[in-house]
């Protein structure tokens, strides 16, 4: 993935070197879909990271990041993730996000095999406070997870080495990031917090929605072309979206999940199928993640987030 600085991060006005690849949305969201497997988000375990599944996760990037899940069965084995890493590579994907881990050493080993067997991008998400566990890789493309704080940021500057930082910040923040200069020059993604309930949104929604894709009409511009896959083997088209459920990667490939009716359609559900966003005249340029409103409202077409509407 190139290292580019969206408008989204020039609007808001945070200045990082080299620059934010992402504000409020995963790094895909701005490029064009094709209605083709692009990205698989493997987990690796039930997660450690400080939002859970049962309490909820308010966070913008929490697709990748690493959190806590509750895992309903027992975990995929080995021999089983390193098939659907392979499958996948067969089947033309290019982008394999590994995230979630229980063990650093099982993280790294995935990671490693999927850049052996030729994987074009592998991307290996890992807790700041995990870094020491580390010893780099070449070809894998980790990305320190943080909380936004001063000292977080020094901490990341003396890691250069990384390809990324996932950097955490709450809507009170913000304004304090705007002015934010790092040395850090790997690429940063701004994961905005949000709140339980649009009536306590701290920040503009409107402007940390805004995206440049030029395929919204025709695919969602985040679910497009992704496929993630639980540590227990639930295929899903959202790490998110935990009570979707496409197939059952114990029982089925990836080519047999790709055929799937459902995922195609979380992949072309543009906001024209959205009634309450269907009129509005920003449609094609606002980020929508289906996760998030679903957590606040219990509804796939739910619409918590948006000031237009309120």
């Amino acid at each position: 993935m190139e290292k580019v600085v969206y408008d989204t991060a020039h609007s808001f006005g945070i200045d990082f070197s080299p620059g934010v690849a992402s504000v409020a949305k995963p790094p895909w969201s701005n490029a064009p879909h094709r209605g083709r497997l692009e990205r698989l988000i493997l987990q690796l375990g039930a997660g450690k990271g400080s939002f859970s599944e049962v309490t909820g996760i308010p966070r913008s990037i929490g697709c990748i990041g690493n959190n806590s899940f509750i895992l309903r069965r027992e975990p995929m084995s080995v021999e089983r993730v390193r098939e659907l890493i392979r499958e996948f590579k067969e089947a033309g994907g290019r982008e394999l996000w590994l995230t979630n881990y229980d063990s650093v050493e099982y993280l790294v080993s995935m990671a490693s095999y999927a850049v052996e067997i030729g994987v074009p991008e592998v991307y290996a998400v890992v807790l700041l406070e995990d870094l020491d566990e580390i010893t780099p890789v070449e070809g894998v493309r980790f990305i320190a997870e943080l909380e936004y704080s001063e000292e977080n940021v020094q901490l990341l500057e003396a890691q250069g080495w990384l390809h990324g930082a996932i950097i955490m910040v709450r809507g009170s923040d913000l304004d304090e990031l705007k002015g934010l200069k790092t040395a850090f020059q790997g690429e940063v993604y701004i994961d905005v917090l949000f709140p339980g309930s649009a009536r306590r949104l701290d920040f503009n929604v409107i402007e940390m929605r805004r995206i440049t894709s030029q395929t919204t009409e025709k695919y969602h511009d985040c679910l497009a072309g992704t496929l993630a896959i639980t540590a227990d083997g639930y295929a899903l088209p959202c790490p998110l979206l935990r009570n979707h459920i496409v197939a059952d990667a114990k029982e089925v490939g990836i080519k047999a999940i790709l055929r799937k009716k459902r995922l195609k359609e979380f992949w072309k559900m543009t906001k024209d199928k959205v009634q309450a966003c269907s009129m509005c005249p920003f449609k094609y340029v606002c980020h929508d993640c289906r996760a998030l409103e679903y957590q606040a409202t219990g509804e796939i077409d739910g619409l918590e987030y948006c000031q237009i509407v309120l």
